[in-house]
């Protein structure tokens, strides 16, 4: 490079200008480094900062090459991890229970509090327009000891109802939580807020809560990095999660431009999917610190969903070290 430099600069300035331009260029597309990122569920608007910072530079502009992977639930982006198929993951809070029964990893962000695109979806017909009809009646979750399961009983607890007082039917994907709601075996279903909406654009039935409201101290989704990258790629990952927390800065002064790029990434309409903005981006952490209350009831969470018998060391689960520095 400084050869190259020398050489430059003994031709004409504009030519000289021009070679030196091309050379930083150069350098800088050999310095990118490759990081392979997961998305934990594919389809939904809480991942799709990752989309919104690979189209508007700012993974590039602090030197890396992401490349994205969709998983359809945490447990196969948790495998990922571990056999180092990808080096971040992108998923649920819940999954710090993981890391205290030996995952190979870390959470090294939060990045979204309460569960803001979550909610509560009711079958029309099912005389379900007010929560308090909710006692009794079957609501379909993805998983057992999953976070919407969690969440539907924590609404059953909140209601007086105990933590089986609504029935949770765990059914997996949403096609097949929306087959089984169709022929009206269950009543509900726990969706996200673009699977509701649509579902209620079709006529089959309504969205009657966002499960912020159920649960407003959380941690709905985190980042994770492999215990290795986080050791051999220390900057990778602070540029990582540095192009994050820019992105998300630039998508709450940018509605317009956020929704069209995540409008082609979802493959949803994009009137939706600007709705699903309102709702969602406050949620959205603007710096990933872990703070004591959302850990608590995450903890709290670990035992109800039965995950484990007691609250681990919840400091012991996550890194704060990697962080972009707040700005003075």
């Amino acid at each position: 490079m400084r050869a190259f430099r020398r050489f430059a600069e003994s031709l004409p300035a504009a030519a000289s200008a021009a070679l030196l331009c091309l050379a930083v260029g150069m350098a800088r597309a050999q310095a990118d480094s490759v990081v392979r990122v997961g998305k934990g569920f594919s389809g939904v608007f809480d991942f799709v900062p990752v989309d919104v910072g690979l189209a508007q530079g700012f993974f590039k502009k602090h030197g890396l090459d992401v490349k994205e992977f969709d998983f359809n639930g945490s447990a196969k982006y948790q495998q990922a991890l571990a056999a180092d198929g990808i080096d971040i993951g992108l998923g649920s809070g819940v999954e710090l229970a993981y890391v205290a029964k030996g995952a190979p990893d870390l959470a090294v962000a939060v990045l979204m509090g309460p569960p803001a695109d979550l909610t509560l979806f009711t079958r029309k017909g099912a005389g379900l327009d007010a929560l308090s009809n909710l006692k009794g009646k079957r609501i379909s979750v993805s998983t057992v000891a999953s976070l919407t399961e969690w969440l539907v009983q924590e609404l059953s607890r909140q209601q007086g109802w105990g933590t089986h007082g609504i029935v949770t039917v765990p059914l997996g994907a949403r096609q097949a939580q929306v087959s089984v709601l169709r022929t009206g075996q269950t009543d509900g279903m726990a969706i996200d807020f673009i699977g509701g909406t649509m579902l209620q654009n079709d006529g089959l039935g309504r969205i009657i809560l966002h499960f912020d409201k159920v649960e407003p101290d959380f941690i709905t989704h985190a980042a994770f990095a492999r215990t290795a990258f986080i050791k051999e790629h220390p900057a990778e990952l602070r540029g990582f999660l540095a192009g994050w927390f820019e992105t998300i800065a630039y998508m709450r002064k940018h509605k317009a431009e956020t929704v069209s790029i995540a409008a082609k990434a979802l493959q949803e309409p994009a009137d939706i999917v600007a709705t699903d903005y309102d709702a969602t981006m406050p949620a959205f952490s603007d710096n990933g610190q872990f703070e004591e209350k959302p850990l608590a009831v995450l903890g709290r969470s670990f035992i109800d969903m039965g995950l484990l018998d007691k609250a681990p060391d919840m400091k012991a689960l996550y890194t704060e070290k990697f962080l972009p520095k707040p700005r003075s």
